[in-house]
């Protein structure tokens, strides 16, 4: 796995660094997107500010995006799609009011730019909801 991701990190021109690897290996794990208080918990021993430049390392290099909520970012991995220049994070990011997790619905997409004469670098989709799990957990 280790090989794997100094592959990808490599081909998004980012050095793989020990954190940047463990940092990468954590968030493929996750399916809802994690805020950097989150990693920090994971990595018992890791320095906020280390993950922190890794985080925003990542987001410069297309690896992850960024998202919003509230007064906090969490993340999540990008599509290999995305790079240095522009995200393709044309996709709806859903934050659950119940169980209080957001995760990307690439069901929900936003139509691609077909105008010349600018380029939009990005766009933030949100929404507020309750989540399929709760719902049908019946926890509304």
């Amino acid at each position: 796995m280790k090989d794997q991701t100094e592959k990808k990190l490599l081909e998004k021109n980012t050095n793989p660094t020990s954190m940047r690897i463990l940092v990468y290996d954590f968030l493929e794990q996750q399916q809802t997107a994690v805020s950097l208080t989150e990693i920090e918990n994971y990595f018992d021993k890791a320095d906020r500010i280390t993950i922190y430049r890794t985080l925003k390392t990542f987001e410069d290099k297309g690896i992850v995006h960024g998202i919003q909520e509230n007064n906090t970012t969490k993340y999540m991995l990008c599509h290999d799609s995305c790079s240095e220049n522009t995200h393709k994070d044309r996709h709806l990011h859903f934050y659950c009011k119940v169980c209080k997790q957001t995760t990307c619905k690439e069901d929900f997409l936003i139509p691609e730019n077909k105008t010349q004469g600018y380029r939009i670098d990005e766009i933030r989709f949100f929404a507020k909801g309750i989540c399929e799990n709760c719902l049908n957990e019946g926890l509304q």
